[in-house]
């Protein structure tokens, strides 16, 4: 699905968003409130040039606009495997842009993330991920890792983790699983606005994604580690 078709969907009030060398940018309305729209399009990786870019956006918003919603639309193939992103220092970029999103957080402003088509690796992260809540559409791709590459960096044989996969979502790439994991919040299947309208009044600044992950089935350690980490407690697990 094209980010006009999108918009379209999920701000059927009006929006001004407008696609400069893949990234976006705009404002649309959302029942009674306006929200600030970043994102990017046609699989584009997030490079140092769209880091900056949606970083700049947040920081307008946080600086001319207090407090309004922010709506990240995702779709991005990860970060930008070039040499001059790399030399730039792209990991510095994506985590200037993390920190400008924690920034806008801090100041009141709910954040949703939506994955409408794309979502792989660093550039997911730094944004979908970041958000207080993450959605997604469900024709949407997720992964951090492709299980081919999965296979060639750990010398698992691509059969023993296409077996794990069945079973284990960690394994398995899809919105489906990521919802499993409490990654992805929920799976947005048909009326968009009124899903949006609903996940900015509900929007949580407070991280739950590790308890959905236990609730749901699909990380069990995360939660009771992290409870442990923090209690000093012994680690205790069922089953």
């Amino acid at each position: 699905m094209n980010w006009q078709d999108v918009a379209q969907a999920l701000f059927p009030q009006g929006h001004r968003i407008t696609e400069q060398d893949n990234f976006l940018s705009g404002e649309a309305q959302v029942g009674a409130q306006t929200v600030t729209v970043i994102g990017t399009t046609d699989h584009t990786p997030i490079g140092v040039d769209i880091a900056l870019a949606q970083a700049k956006a947040v920081l307008d918003t946080v600086k001319r606009h207090p407090g309004r919603p922010i709506v990240i639309l995702v779709d991005t193939q990860g970060q930008r495997l070039k040499r001059r992103d790399e030399m730039l220092g792209i990991n510095s970029y994506m985590a200037h842009l993390g920190k400008c999103v924690e920034l806008a957080r801090r100041s009141g402003h709910r954040i949703i993330g939506l994955v409408y088509d794309q979502a792989l690796s660093g550039g997911f992260i730094t944004s979908g991920l970041i958000a207080d809540d993450c959605y997604a559409l469900p024709d949407a791709t997720i992964r951090v890792m492709g299980l081919p590459a999965m296979a060639r960096i750990t010398k698992v044989p691509l059969e023993t983790l296409e077996a794990l996969a069945q079973d284990n979502p960690v394994f398995a790439p899809g919105a489906e699983n990521y919802m499993r994991m409490g990654g992805v919040a929920a799976i947005w299947r048909e009326d968009l606005a009124a899903c949006m309208e609903q996940a900015l009044a509900q929007a949580d600044p407070v991280d739950r994604r590790a308890e959905l992950g236990l609730e749901r089935g699909g990380r069990k350690l995360a939660r009771p580690v992290a409870v442990a980490v923090r209690t000093g407690t012994a680690l205790r697990t069922h089953g």
